[in-house]
């Protein structure tokens, strides 16, 4: 089971998120626990301060760096623990991050506000930043919802079927290929033969070709760092030579 335990001074934000589908399910299972904590609880002043004007003057206010410590001190529970600061200026969350996060036990999420955090925040309490991507939002914690997402779904038996993930985009930094249901005809718009085969071989071959297809047109970049096997680099070729 993965504890998560959200810092913010908005955790109102997160109750209806974490109430539907998948991970209202996880955490009836127990499969995975979330825990919603208030930086406020550890101000000290009777106003409950959690920001003050920068040093150096400047727009805006900075998250101050004192009640971060002592809920962090209280919350952290278990040593393989990992403390997450949500930040544009963090490393752009992917799968490979996503799973790595998903052997720990203990994933407590910063959600900064204002105009940042503290830098002794990120210089001495946290272990690592993470972005959702190059834009800034008015917080972490639409930020830290989307990570919690892509963790719970890699943890074992939260998804009802285990290979689930292993077709998903950027599972192996290739994207999806096309998936169809019924009907097989609708409005003229035909799913392919191939699937409609039964040939698994040929089907498996298929959804290999799409995948490297859609990976090579939507986002290149990908295939630079994927070491593909002699049969795939023999299905690229043809692909970038439009004979498939």
């Amino acid at each position: 089971m993965i504890k998560f335990d959200i810092l913010s001074i908005f955790p109102e934000m997160f109750a209806s998120p974490l109430n539907f589908s998948l991970l209202k399910k996880a955490q009836e299972k127990g499969l995975l626990k979330i825990c919603l904590h208030d930086i406020r609880g550890w101000a000290d002043d009777k106003h409950k301060m959690t920001d003050d004007a920068p040093y150096g003057g400047g727009c805006g206010m900075v998250m101050k760096v004192e009640p971060v410590e002592k809920a962090l001190n209280s919350i952290r529970t278990d040593d393989d623990s990992t403390v997450v600061l949500m930040t544009p200026q963090g490393e752009v969350l992917n799968q490979k991050i996503a799973a790595e996060l998903a052997g720990k036990k203990q994933i407590i999420i910063v959600c900064g506000r204002y105009e940042g955090v503290d830098e002794r925040i990120r210089t001495h309490l946290v272990d690592r930043e993470i972005s959702i991507g190059d834009y800034i939002l008015t917080g972490g914690e639409l930020g830290a919802l989307v990570l919690i997402d892509a963790v719970s779904r890699l943890i074992p038996d939260v998804l009802g079927n285990p290979q689930s993930t292993s077709s998903d985009s950027f599972s192996n930094y290739l994207l999806e290929y096309p998936q169809y249901t019924r009907p097989a005809a609708y409005k003229g718009w035909m799913v392919p033969d191939v699937l409609l085969s039964g040939n698994h071989a040929e089907i498996e071959l298929w959804r290999k070709t799409e995948s490297l297809k859609r990976t090579y047109k939507r986002r290149p970049d990908l295939l630079k760092i994927i070491e593909l096997s002699s049969e795939d680099k023999i299905i690229l070729d043809k692909i970038k030579q439009n004979e498939i």
